[in-house]
């Protein structure tokens, strides 16, 4: 039997852990300067919690942006709950971050992806049961931001 090193995993894991140490400060202490968030989510995920509407409006995946305006930051073992504006209309979000695919801070010109391996045209495959307690597993990769520049 081989056994191997899963860096995979435990780089995802670390960098949830980075997500959730930063989102806790926050918490405490608010938002420091110029940093703010753009966090990109798995509107799919079944700990995903976010008004109908959104859902319906974003059915895969939704940013939102932590920065003027958000209340209620409440960060978890699992994920954070956060209360932001949408066109004036205050909606309560939950966000697991295992749902996160993109935590960025243009601030500073910091991200992370996370990247799924899961195929892009997975079929209706009966024998589609991951393997272990986690969600199928992804890699993680540092992102460019030249997507958010001005």
């Amino acid at each position: 039997m081989t056994r191997s090193i899963d860096y995979g995993n435990l780089m995802h894991r670390a960098m949830r852990g980075l997500i959730h140490d930063v989102l806790s400060d926050i918490e405490q202490t608010g938002l420091p300067g110029e940093h703010h968030f753009f966090i990109t989510f798995d509107t799919r995920h079944p700990m995903a919690e976010l008004a109908d509407w959104l859902r319906e409006r974003y059915p895969e995946e939704m940013t939102v942006v932590m920065q003027h305006w958000y209340d209620g930051l409440a960060v978890d073992d699992d994920g954070f709950a956060v209360t932001l504006n949408f066109g004036d209309t205050p909606e309560p979000l939950y966000i697991p971050f295992d749902a996160i695919r993109t935590f960025v801070d243009p601030s500073v010109e910091f991200g992370l992806r996370f990247e799924t391996q899961e195929s892009e045209d997975d079929d209706d495959d009966d024998d589609e049961t991951p393997e272990g307690p986690d969600e199928p597993q992804r890699d993680a990769e540092v992102v460019s931001l030249d997507k958010w520049r001005k």
